[in-house]
């Protein structure tokens, strides 16, 4: 939001080469909001990974992969908050890969047991896919306001703006199979959903490639400036 202050989320700095630097999250407040969506997360795992396992649905397996991999990157992204900006970049591009990873994998699994396996059980999908949304809901409250920052910030942003698409979507093909008793709900949903997460993994790649390459250029701005020794 733009009425935070400097103390919790500052907008941007000077960086004495004229362009502007995004916020880093190293900020007291953002780093207990982080702490906090950790949490929820490992809670959120561990629940729907039991449902998952009982219910045998793809979109729940991803749900649950989903909590796994966010709890352990939100995680380095605490820890690289504070760190150079190769550092946190680097960061931001394990998430990318992560959800480029997971997309993959809830690709392949939606294929499979839509080919070869049962209607999955859709009241205990909708049951969990709520209670899914319910906990990313919580997260994205806690986060909406550090949504715009540079490559980890971000990243963290858009991987809980995803969980909460990812089971609002659970839910509602929970309601589909229970009405229509079909697989290939399954399947759709899980095409979709690896689409999304596809297109973050891109826009998280493209934004940690560019920040890296501003700081390689500043780097060469100050080795190369007049004043360079007093710069440094």
């Amino acid at each position: 939001m733009s009425s935070c202050s400097t103390s919790e989320k500052p907008a941007s700095a000077g960086c004495g080469c004229g362009s502007a630097v995004a916020f880093d999250g190293a900020s007291p407040a953002y780093r207990r909001a982080l702490s906090a969506v950790i949490v929820i997360n490992v809670v959120g795992f561990v629940v729907v990974a039991v449902g998952s396992w009982f219910a045998d649905s793809a979109a729940l397996a991803a749900n649950t992969l989903d909590f796994a991999a966010d709890a352990a990157t939100y995680a380095l992204s605490l820890w690289v908050i504070g760190k150079s900006v190769r550092v946190r970049s680097g960061a931001a591009l394990i998430k990318s890969g992560s959800l480029a990873l997971m997309a993959t994998g809830i690709l392949g699994l939606a294929i499979w047991r839509a080919v070869t396996g049962a209607s999955p059980e859709g009241g205990a999908i909708s049951g969990l896919g709520l209670f899914g949304a319910a906990a990313n809901l919580l997260a994205a409250l806690l986060l909406v306001r550090f949504r715009d920052g540079d490559a980890n910030v971000r990243s963290v942003w858009l991987c809980t703006r995803n969980d909460l698409i990812q089971c609002l979507a659970v839910a509602a093909t929970g309601l589909a199979v229970t009405v229509t008793g079909s697989r290939w709900l399954d399947l759709i949903v899980g095409v979709l959903l690896a689409a999304v997460f596809f297109r973050s993994a891109w826009l998280i790649t493209a934004q940690a490639t560019n920040e890296r390459r501003s700081a390689a250029n500043e780097r060469k701005f100050v080795t190369h400036s007049p004043n360079s020794l007093t710069r440094v």
